[in-house]
């Protein structure tokens, strides 16, 4: 069976790491090696405030591993994630051969941060649309809906017939 390329993203639960994240790695590389998968690049990728508690957690360190393998090894892999106390989510998806030389220039280069889009996060995130407590106004443009009381059915015709 060909060997493919995945991406990983695994979000990692920073206060079991304590602050240690080589070691951290340590445990995600033995994952790899465990399953005979080649680790192609390995790096952290951003901390961030998560849009909703997981495990009542609020942050998560991202982390972003590129490995070749076969098909067949990546559900030992995922199954390995989801035991691991540290790992909080993973996402495993394959690469497009056209696209694996690019992902990994990407991946392995330590300034690929300056190429993500700078977006100011709100710093509460208990409104995300923004309109929910916004008040409708005169909804004068409705006109008068009259009585909203149902009137009783009409009779059904041939109902009294008998």
């Amino acid at each position: 069976m060909p060997a493919n390329v995945y991406e990983s993203l695994i979000m990692l639960d920073t206060s079991k790491m304590a602050g240690d994240l080589p070691t951290t790695v340590q445990h995600l590389h033995a994952i790899m090696e465990r399953h005979h998968a080649e680790i192609l690049a390995s790096r952290p990728w951003d901390e961030r405030r998560l849009a909703f508690p997981i495990r009542s957690q609020k942050k998560a360190l991202y982390y972003l591993l590129y490995f070749k393998t076969t098909g067949e090894n990546v559900v030992g892999i995922e199954h390995d994630f989801q035991l691991n106390e540290i790992v909080m989510r993973a996402l495993v998806t394959k690469i497009d051969p056209k696209l694996e030389e690019t992902m990994l220039a990407l991946a392995r280069d330590e300034h690929a941060l300056a190429l993500q889009a700078v977006i100011d996060e709100p710093d509460d995130y208990s409104d995300m649309g923004g309109r929910r407590d916004r008040d409708r106004g005169d909804r004068g443009d409705r006109g008068d809906r009259g009585d909203r009381r149902s009137a009783p059915p009409p009779a059904l015709a041939g109902a009294d017939k008998g």
